[in-house]
């Protein structure tokens, strides 16, 4: 059913928690795939770029948090891909989901209370609405 799963991960708890789910929908399906996406928001960056000035350093910092999400998924013997994009992660998933015919997203929730959610808005929340697959959004 699920043959083209997107993961949309930073490397939080909630993303780990996402990744068990992705994990599961991909074994309905020998051919499954998942492409695990880590969305580089630019006003991170920044910051990153005072804290840490080599560019390698930064890097090895984003690897590092995927890289359990990665073993995860290569334990249980699932096909995957990884991704770095860059920009404003809401939009930048649901571009990726929407260009690419995922047949689901799959993400994270940051667990916002209602006026958070409100006031900031979240990613999840962004993806929902907008991408043209079935979104599991994961608690």
């Amino acid at each position: 059913m699920y043959k083209k799963i997107l993961l949309a991960t930073d490397g939080s708890e909630h993303a780990k928690r996402a990744a068990e789910h992705a994990i599961e929908l991909a074994k309905l399906h020998e051919d499954a795939v998942i492409e695990v996406i880590y969305v580089i928001d630019h006003d991170k960056v920044k910051a990153d770029v005072l804290a840490n000035w080599n560019s390698a350093d930064m890097s090895n910092k984003r690897k590092l948090q995927i890289k359990h999400i990665e073993q995860m998924v290569k334990d249980k013997g699932v096909s995957h891909d990884i991704i770095f994009l860059h920009g404003e992660p809401g939009p930048q998933i649901v571009k990726h989901a929407n260009d690419n015919d995922f047949d689901v997203v799959v993400i994270g929730s940051r667990g916002l209370n209602v006026l958070q959610e409100f006031v900031l808005g979240s990613v999840s929340h962004k993806v929902a609405k907008h991408a043209n697959c079935p979104v599991m959004i994961v608690k």
